[in-house]
């Protein structure tokens, strides 16, 4: 039924309009597809973090939106599955950015317009993210072949913000999947990411998969690479960045660009416009999410012969703070990679980006 193209992180079925993610809390022992077929089943699936990374978040959401609409086209119902889907995840603004986008298409419609309209919506903002993430490989592409490097070009990054977190390329890994398919030598340093060890689980599953050189660190040895020399630049994705450059990333992020500032090591953020909050002036008013304390007291895995579990790596009682997610002064980020080219991390640098924005869509309207 479904597409043989497994680089895709949800697929979508242009017949039944049946809709699939993987599992990425089955990951990497487990690659497990999951029919999404209920709102309840889309807000689980972004709550619970089977979909992660922000681009993914935002187009999963796009989809569940379509699935409500389906079932109940009134403003009451669309503003009532909208409000659902946003509660999920406080953090990543493409939450938001795909919910309005949804609504601003199909509310001006009429009510037997509105299912087809966002079933149509929701698959064109799929087929955008993966245009989008293809540029934002290009343009980083060109950063990295004109980077001083050794025999081979040693990459960090963190968290994962490749195909699993988009649909297809990534955002922090599209560069450095185009630089493979360039025959451009590259390793990656896959940090960890605790506590939901996102970098080991997925990161590296996706590197193996594409026949990229990586190896895997703890989080707290980044530091000491950076510092040895034995990397050559730091690209990460983001979840939201701010009008004026902040960017807010899975918690760890801010650690690798003080580390990265302090030894004159290039610090990259690679995302899509859609990831960036033009209505927030500031890191500071970027929502940090706390979530659930297990994450950090405990750890998934498989044993020996295979089988899953969960062990506890703390004594019971054991209080644990968990915020995922960090905020990294502009000042640190080297460059924002978008899809529409390389930007100051900056309020000059995003103005440029708005007024460039500004062009094309006044050209699209005079055409």
């Amino acid at each position: 039924m479904f597409s043989s193209d497994d680089l895709a992180s949800l697929r979508s079925d242009a017949v039944s309009g049946a809709v699939e993610i993987i599992d990425q809390t089955l990951l990497p022992h487990t690659l497990r597809w999951v029919h999404l077929d209920s709102l309840e089943a889309y807000c689980h699936a972004i709550s619970a973090m089977q979909v992660r990374g922000a681009p993914l978040i935002g187009i999963s959401a796009a989809f569940g939106l379509a699935h409500a609409v389906a079932g109940d086209p009134s403003d009451a119902g669309i503003r009532q599955a909208s409000e659902r889907l946003l509660a999920t995840r406080p953090t990543a603004v493409n939450l938001r950015w795909a919910l309005e986008a949804m609504a601003q298409e199909i509310l001006p419609l009429a009510l037997d317009k509105r299912a087809g309209a966002a079933r149509a919506r929701a698959i064109a903002l799929r087929q955008a993210d993966i245009d989008n993430c293809a540029a934002i490989g290009d343009h980083g592409l060109a950063l990295l072949r004109d980077m001083p490097r050794g025999d081979t070009l040693n990459i960090m990054t963190h968290c994962n913000a490749g195909w699993l977190a988009t649909i297809q390329w990534g955002t922090a890994l599209a560069p450095i999947y185009k630089a493979r398919a360039a025959g451009l030598p590259v390793h990656v340093w896959v940090s960890e990411t605790r506590p939901r060890n996102q970098g080991m689980n997925l990161t590296a599953w996706e590197l193996q998969r594409a026949g990229v050189p990586c190896t895997v660190v703890a989080d707290n040895s980044c530091g000491q690479l950076l510092r040895s020399g034995a990397v050559d630049c730091v690209i990460v994705g983001s979840d939201r960045t701010a009008a004026n450059g902040d960017v807010c990333n899975k918690v760890g992020t801010y650690l690798k660009a003080l580390a990265a500032a302090d030894n004159n090591i290039p610090f990259y953020v690679a995302l899509p416009e859609s990831t960036i909050d033009w209505r927030c002036a500031g890191g500071g008013d970027i929502p940090i999410e706390e979530r659930d304390p297990l994450e950090v007291l405990a750890i998934a895995g498989v044993d020996a012969a295979g089988q899953g579990l969960e062990v506890n790596l703390a004594a019971a009682g054991t209080r644990a703070a968990n915020p995922a997610f960090d905020v990294t002064p502009a000042r640190l980020v080297t460059g924002l990679v978008t899809e529409h080219g390389v930007y100051a991390a900056s309020v000059e640098g995003l103005a440029s980006l708005k007024d460039q924005l500004q062009g094309l869509a006044e050209g699209v309207n005079k055409g």
